[in-house]
């Protein structure tokens, strides 16, 4: 090999040490529960659902999962962070009416399997909200179970109009047992979206100042420069992290809605330029919602510093360690 081959490299082979001598990738938001699940049925939802439809177009896939069937996917998911040299994850799990506490019990299981190889926190999702009585009594049942807080605000906006009254329980139980919270946000790519900034004033009511983080965070990009300047200075009072899964969002579909020309991700670049904690997630894994995701941390990282144009080498290998393991509060 010639001198000139010798020092012939990539940009992987530059940071993937880096990341390694950090402590290992950090994914700080998955679905393992439902990991390695595609099937034709489940491609069907894929292609005939909307994401909305999709959190009850599951619900028979769920009731038909066994105990057994959970830890299977936990455990292999779990490998696969593993074999990447990922040390902590977080992954939220279903505990709703339809499962009830199937799913969490097996990932329990998992967790002790791969405690000395894997940091696991586990985040409710209380994919039926938290206005409906029984979804409610699940929720609070959720809640004592796992680490962190977790929830879609939306639910409750879409059945009820009650995002702001479910925040309040959210983030009240989070305050009242002393935990952090992890919550999906201005996920659908609409200026009409403002849910960030209604997160910060809440936490910031709510004294969770620093213990909060906002998933995806999408339609943060379709607002103005003025808007989202304002925004991050709000995030950075409230402590306000935030989560970003850059390939979950690619198939937003297009609208003839008018806003600043974006990526469908959250302006990432600007919100680590503003002092927004940021981390990395690799969302929904080969299942109904991401069929073609596989839950890869480096096709993760490359696509949040191509679709955002982050070049800095220390903020992204912050973002892909030590930024996931605040959010975890590890």
């Amino acid at each position: 090999m010639s001198e000139v081959q010798s020092k012939l490299t990539t940009v992987r082979e530059i940071l993937e040490p880096r990341i390694q001598a950090a402590g290992g990738w950090a994914n700080a938001h998955v679905h393992a529960d439902k990991a390695y699940t595609i099937s034709p049925e489940m491609l069907h939802i894929t292609q005939t659902c909307t994401l909305q439809q999709k959190w009850d177009a599951i619900d028979q896939f769920k009731r038909q999962s066994t105990e057994s069937d959970f830890y299977d996917r936990f455990c292999r998911f779990f490998e696969t962070m593993i074999e990447q040299g990922c040390t902590a994850c977080a992954s939220y799990v279903d505990i709703d009416p339809v499962i009830g506490d199937k799913a969490i019990k097996a990932g329990f299981r998992a967790r002790e399997k791969f405690q000395g190889d894997l940091t696991v926190k586990f985040i409710n999702q209380a994919i039926k909200g938290v206005i409906e009585p029984e979804a409610r009594r699940w929720f609070d049942r959720a809640a004592s179970l796992v680490d962190i807080i977790g929830g879609i605000p939306m639910r409750d906006e879409y059945d009820f109009g009650k995002s702001r009254e479910a925040l309040d329980v959210l983030l009240g139980t989070a305050k009242a047992m002393g935990k952090f919270v992890q919550l999906h946000v201005d996920q659908f790519d609409k200026v009409t979206e403002c849910e960030t900034e209604e997160l910060c004033y809440k936490t910031m009511e709510h004294g969770l100042e620093n213990r909060v983080s906002a998933v995806h965070c999408v339609s943060v990009a379709a607002h103005s420069a003025s808007y989202r300047k304002r925004l991050y200075a709000l995030m950075k009072k409230a402590g306000v992290m935030v989560v970003c899964c850059p390939t979950s969002w690619l198939d937003t579909r297009r609208t003839e809605t008018m806003s600043p020309g974006h990526n469908a991700i959250a302006p990432v670049e600007e919100m680590i330029e503003a002092g927004v904690v940021v981390a990395l997630g690799t969302d929904n894994v080969s299942d109904a919602v991401l069929p073609w995701s596989h839950g890869d941390m480096w096709t993760e990282f490359r696509m949040i510093a191509t679709a955002c144009h982050l070049n800095n080498f220390d903020a992204l290998v912050d973002i892909a360690t030590v930024n996931g393991r605040k959010v975890m509060g590890v």
